[in-house]
């Protein structure tokens, strides 16, 4: 494990003793959805919440945007052409990080007269919403495009492009095991030193997790996660989009992978300056907590909210449908170092050993009926 600093460490244990008192008030057990949401949001307190750098080399993930240009690039040329269709449609970004997409976006727009109406991003990290407003404050004012900041959902009425960059995979989830009558939900429990898992819910017949685990014939002691939470921002969005298009991009899978029996303890990872592992309980406030999507579920509840699945592919498939390559080739110079870099960034987003196989793309679209030019090259939409 990365060496934490003593700021970081008297801050995690501030919020081991909010967890700690969360945990009294509930009767002893806290369940675990309410655990990730504590330590991932809780104001001041929480991962997203505080002011550690979470992004890049300094912080512990890196997300496509921050690679370079190309991803953002590519994405600006599917909006540009959704745009088209919707000249006075807002975008919509949720949870925009440093704001380095955003910035690309509005960049490549402005250069393609493709500008939306305004830039709506909803961003619940203080911290993060002020690196957003130092990143793009200037662009906004030279491009002419308003730029709002909301912690919650405009009011329906809405045309947009909707992007989720890595959003859904840090949703909290409901964690659940496999009984031979049925299906236990996790909670979080104080032991001795430091927290552990509880099973000592009810045993549950009927219900999501219970349909889940019947369905797919999962073992005993299978465990697992279900993410209401994201169903239910698939819902919200259903509701306020008049017409619109949503591009979910994150790593996860169709349900038939995603219950596979060697997954038999589920996709929940933690991830802390670069180093992932899978203990909760551990560097509370200061690391992330995410579970990977379940792309079939979103498709249900996306169809069930009056939306079309437009397409569904790999990263990799999806960046070279909309010319990654040309536009590496493009941006080719003879600066060895620079050279190396484009490529290292090239690699980084279509590799299947990197993130061009473990991240989908996913469009869905809301009285919409125009092609998206992504999923030109390999549709997946069959396998949800």
């Amino acid at each position: 494990m990365p060496t934490i600093s003593p700021a970081a460490w008297e801050h995690s244990q501030t919020v081991s003793a909010h967890i700690s008192r969360l945990i009294g008030e509930s009767g002893g057990v806290l369940p675990f959805d309410k655990y990730m949401e504590h330590v991932l949001y809780a104001p001041g307190l929480g991962y997203y919440a505080a002011g550690a750098v979470k992004l890049g080399p300094a912080g512990d993930f890196v997300t496509a945007p921050e690679t370079g240009l190309l991803f953002g690039q590519c994405l600006a040329d599917e909006v540009a052409d959704i745009l088209g269709h919707m000249p006075n449609a807002a975008i919509l970004e949720f949870g925009a990080g440093s704001g380095r997409l955003a910035e690309v976006l509005i960049q490549t727009l402005a250069a393609l007269n493709r500008l939306p109406s305004r830039y709506i991003i909803i961003e619940l990290s203080p911290d993060l919403r002020d690196r957003q407003q130092r990143t793009l404050a200037a662009l906004a004012d030279k491009v002419g495009v308003p730029i709002e900041w909301r912690d919650q959902m405009p009011e329906p009425g809405v045309e947009a492009v909707v992007i989720a960059n890595e959003v859904l995979d840090a949703f909290p989830v409901t964690r659940f095991r496999v009984e031979k009558d049925g299906v236990r939900h996790a909670g979080v429990r104080e032991k001795e030193q430091g927290f552990s898992w509880d099973w000592s819910s009810p045993i549950l017949s009927q219900g999501p997790e219970f349909d889940v685990a019947r369905r797919f014939s999962l073992a005993e002691g299978y465990e697992t996660e279900n993410s209401p939470r994201a169903m239910a921002w698939v819902r919200m969005l259903g509701e306020l989009l008049t017409r619109g298009v949503v591009l979910i991009i994150d790593y996860g899978y169709p349900e038939e992978e995603y219950f596979l029996p060697d997954r038999h303890k589920g996709t929940l990872r933690c991830h802390y300056r670069h180093h992932a592992h899978d203990d909760p309980f551990v560097l509370m406030g200061i690391q992330d907590i995410t579970c990977h999507v379940n792309f079939s579920a979103v498709a249900q509840a996306a169809r069930r909210s009056g939306f079309e699945i437009l397409g569904y592919t790999s990263q990799e498939a999806y960046l070279l449908a909309l010319g990654l390559l040309d536009k590496a080739s493009h941006a080719s110079t003879d600066d060895d170092r620079a050279q190396l870099l484009l490529a290292s960034e090239v690699k980084r987003l279509v590799l299947p050993s990197q993130m061009g196989e473990a991240f989908k793309v996913m469009g869905l679209g809301k009285n919409w009926s125009a092609d998206l030019n992504g999923f030109g090259l390999r549709d997946r939409s069959h396998r949800l």
